[in-house]
């Protein structure tokens, strides 16, 4: 499943309109790595040039240019080899970037040196993220001192460097028609490989054991890649927030944490789920685990429209900071314990992030030190968590040990909000009830 030329062609266009007058914008694609020795990571385009090319090739350079006569978009990428596609595969080229991918006029990266400075020349402001690769970076500052050098001969540099990402990050925040049905397809997969683990779970069973079940479920759907390392934590491991040894047995009587999301076609999904190993809940894990859903069911309550970003997570603050007390697992008033960030031993994160491209995707929080309004088309996380380390002697042996987390993928829409990840079961009932193949 994959989005279509059109949809990058209209975020071409609306990037274009909303650059300044005279401007020009550079993107340079990801970067190989290598793993180790002469064997390469697989490679994964930088979001923003996707979002804005679909173009997955390295070595790659994105130049945008309202107004030019010859066409905004320029790329410049590899030229086809047949010698190297034998070993590394196909290259699209410059006349498949043009063809295939909608570029005005594409270009052998080898000559970037001798085009791209003239592209660049009289341009006042340059749009261009500095920062994140710096050999281009020099490569960028090398091309400005030469144009300025030659300023008696009429050459002008761009004046003024401006970050992408205000525009970029902004557009991206906002999910179009056909994002959205991306997404869903990718939260449906996660979904159904959050169930497949619970249904094959097992005493016994060691963590990397659960996390090939989500492998196995992500690639037959065709989403070849985890959209970040996935969490499998049973017992103890579960209170360590981004564990991803995977690499222990999982016991009876323990719970097990599993934060994993497929990514389908650069777009990412992210479900966490707690659930016993054995299928039955003990009474401390039960009392935990719906601690943190009425947590979660409430902070849902304040994700749409008329809401801002920090109500989920005050939300979520209140509600396990009076259970704790209710509990007996934090003493004193709430206010007091909230004023004073009594909690944070055991609620140490926020309640969600934004979710795209990215898995933590961009998009500001605040506008000018507010935190900003939820709108439609915003996709945001819901997770809140308790995690009560081992070996916290402050509380009752009986809790000690015990994680737990349950994260949705929420859209954001006109009548409040969509749960996308809502397939996959999170009461206690539910749960047990898959688990032990009962009948609701």
């Amino acid at each position: 499943m994959k989005l279509d030329r059109e949809e990058y062609a209209s975020r071409r266009s609306l990037f274009l309109a909303k650059m300044a007058v005279n401007s020009i914008a550079i993107l340079p694609a990801a970067l190989s790595k290598i793993r180790n020795r002469d064997a390469e990571y697989a490679y994964r385009q930088d979001s923003d040039f996707y979002y804005l090319s679909g173009f997955h090739e390295p070595e790659s350079v994105m130049v945008l240019i309202p107004g030019r006569a010859e066409g905004a978009y320029v790329l410049f990428c590899r030229e086809r080899d047949p010698a190297k596609e034998v070993w590394n595969g196909y290259r699209a080229g410059p006349e498949g970037a043009c063809a295939n991918y909608g570029a005005d006029q594409a270009f052998a990266i080898e000559k970037i040196d001798e085009i791209l400075p003239a592209l660049m020349d009289g341009r006042q402001r340059l749009y261009f993220t500095l920062g994140q690769q710096e050999t281009f970076d020099h490569q960028l500052m090398a091309w400005m001192n030469n144009l300025r050098a030659k300023a008696r001969s009429g050459a002008q540099a761009p004046r003024e460097i401006v970050s992408c990402d205000d525009l970029l990050h902004e557009m991206r925040l906002f999910k179009s028609v056909a994002e959205i049905k991306l997404m869903k397809r990718a939260a449906e997969i996660s979904a159904q490989a959050h169930i497949r683990a619970m249904e094959k779970c097992r005493v016994g069973m060691m963590e990397y054991q659960l996390e090939a079940e989500f492998l196995h479920e992500f690639a037959r759907h065709g989403a070849r890649h985890p959209a970040y390392s996935t969490i499998v934590g049973g017992g103890a491991n579960a209170c360590i927030l981004h564990y991803i040894e995977n690499d222990a047995p999982l016991e009876d009587g323990s719970l097990v944490l599993i934060d994993a999301g497929c990514e389908l076609d650069h777009y990412a999904s992210d479900i966490t789920r707690t659930f016993p190993v054995n299928g039955l809940f003990s009474e401390e894990q039960k009392a935990i685990y719906n601690l943190v859903l009425e947590a979660q069911l409430a902070a849902l309550a304040k994700v749409g429209p008329g809401h801002y970003w920090n109500e989920p997570q005050d939300t979520v603050v209140d509600v396990i900071t009076r259970g704790l007390v209710r509990l007996g697992i934090l003493q004193g008033e709430p206010e007091e314990l909230i004023q004073h960030q009594a909690y944070l031993p055991f609620y140490m994160h926020r309640a969600g992030h934004w979710l795209g491209m990215d898995v933590h995707d961009v998009g500001q929080y605040k506008i000018e030190g507010q935190w900003r309004a939820l709108e439609v088309g915003m996709v945001l996380t819901v997770e809140p968590g308790i995690y009560i380390a081992k070996d916290n002697m402050d509380v009752e042996v009986k809790w000690r040990g015990i994680g737990v987390r349950i994260e949705d993928d929420v859209l954001v829409t006109e009548s409040g909000h969509e749960v996308l990840t809502v397939q996959v079961p999170k009461t206690v009932t539910e749960i047990e009830a898959l688990m032990l193949k009962k009948v609701v």
